[in-house]
Parts: structure tokens; C-alpha cells; sequence
């Protein structure tokens, strides 16, 4: 059941199309009723729940499928910041989708980063031209915010830093014409985590949530510059990519 609806979809409502501006959707109904796509330029933040992860391995896949079906045509650069299950996922939604894993990872470059200091050489310093050697339309970074809350950074310098890095993807997107989509995974609740994700939504252009437990399972769209915020239930139904072959 819907739990939060404005008037009559009222959040399918779409930005003014330009002919320059690619888009890229989940072809899940609920977050498509919510969230109709993302656009190039966009630089959006997923985090709640574990399955935020599998919701992001369905937007890898769908990156390389045509644009007039939803994709971007492209490749994807993926940075994994904490070592995450994201790539064995990948492989998991792609034999679900009824297509090879191998020629799924053939169109992600993936980069691994563990340490706040890499992450940031990697994303300041190395991002423009591995995009530009790639020619990637979507760039993803898994669990972005986790190489900051090790004892290995103080909060001072994990705050500066973290604050860097998501005034720069946000620019970066709109200056390369790109789709950034970074996520959050669940970490323990304390000062650090507060302060990292106030920047987050202080800087962020689009946040969406997801929340799960015994009885439920919600997304929510947090924030964005122009569609209508709500909350849908969420239960994951998406067509098999090999039906847009």
C-alpha cells in the first residue's frame, strides 16, 4: 500500500527535458512512481538499509542499456570505498536478469579505495581523466562515508576532508555532465557519523532512503531540487533486462 502520495502521481512530474541531458531509471515501479530518473548532472546519495546495495547493482546494469530505454548508453566507474559486497551483488542481479555476469563486469571499471586518503587522491586528483579515458556516463562509489569513521583519521581531518570530497562530486557531475550516485551503508550512530551526514544532506542534490524491517520496507525521497518528496512502500519488481535486447 502506498503510504505517502501526493495528488494523483502527482511526483512523476519531470524536470524540463533538454536534448542534452540523458537519463537514467530504476524500472522498479515503486521508486519509479516516486523517483521517475535520474538526469546527467544529478549527484544523488543512497543510504538506509543493506538492500540499498542491490538497488544500486540494478543501476550499474541498466547504465550500458539505450537511453530511449532508460540507460546512458555508457560505462560505469565504480569506487568501492569499503571493500563492499557491491561487485559479487553486481553479478547476482545479473544472472537474475538473465544475463552473463562476465559481459555485465565487462562494462564496470572498478576502483578500490580503503582509506579516506586514497579515496580523496582518487576522487580529487584521478576522477577527470579516468572519466574522460572511459567516456562514463555514471559514476558510483559504494559506502562512501566509511573510510572516514576509522580511528585512523581524526574528526577534524575527516570532517575537512568529507566536506572536500562532496563539494567537488557535486560540481564534478554538473561540469562533466555526469550522473554521480554515491552510498551510505549502516554505521554506528556516533558524533562522527551525525556531523558526516549533515554534510551529506547540507551538499548533496538528491537523497533517497531506504528502510526495511520486519513488517516493512519503504523508500523515501528525502531530497531533490524539484520533484515532489514522499514515501512509497517497496517491494522489488523489475523487468528482465534482456527483454530491451
Amino acid at each position: 500500500m502506498q503510504k505517502l502520495v501526493t495528488l494523483q502521481k502527482l511526483m512523476q512530474q519531470t524536470r524540463p527535458q533538454t536534448t542534452t541531458k540523458l537519463r537514467l531509471t530504476f524500472d522498479i515501479p515503486q521508486i519509479d512512481e516516486l523517483f521517475p530518473a535520474f538526469q546527467t548532472g544529478d549527484f544523488a546519495v543512497l543510504y538506509g538499509s543493506q538492500n540499498i546495495t542491490s538497488i544500486m547493482a540494478q543501476l550499474c546494469l541498466r547504465a550500458s542499456l539505450p537511453a530511449e530505454q532508460g540507460g546512458l548508453e555508457s560505462k560505469v566507474v565504480f569506487i568501492d570505498a569499503a571493500n563492499s559486497s557491491t561487485l559479487p551483488i553486481i553479478c547476482q542481479t545479473a544472472e537474475h536478469q538473465q544475463l552473463k555476469p562476465q559481459n555485465a563486469l565487462e562494462q564496470i571499471q572498478t576502483l578500490r579505495a580503503y582509506t579516506a586518503y586514497r579515496l580523496h587522491w582518487l576522487i580529487i586528483d584521478e576522477l577527470e581523466q579516468i572519466i574522460k579515458t572511459s567516456e562514463a556516463k555514471l559514476v558510483v562509489i559504494s559506502d562512501l562515508m566509511c573510510p572516514f569513521l576509522t580511528a585512523n583519521i581524526d574528526d577534524h581531518e575527516a570532517r575537512a576532508a568529507y566536506n572536500q570530497i562532496i563539494n567537488h562530486l557535486s560540481n564534478f557531475a554538473k561540469k562533466q555532465g555526469i550522473i554521480i550516485i554515491a552510498t551510505n551503508l549502516p554505521h554506528e550512530n556516533n558524533s562522527r557519523t551525525i556531523t558526516l551526514q549533515e554534510i551529506t544532506t547540507a551538499k548533496t542534490d538528491i537523497i533517497l532512503r531506504h528502510t526495511k524491517t520486519q513488517y516493512t520496507s519503504d523508500i523515501e525521497l528525502e531530497k531533490h531540487p524539484t520533484y515532489m518528496l514522499g514515501v512509497m512502500d517497496y517491494t522489488p519488481e523489475t523487468k528482465t533486462l534482456t527483454d530491451y535486447y
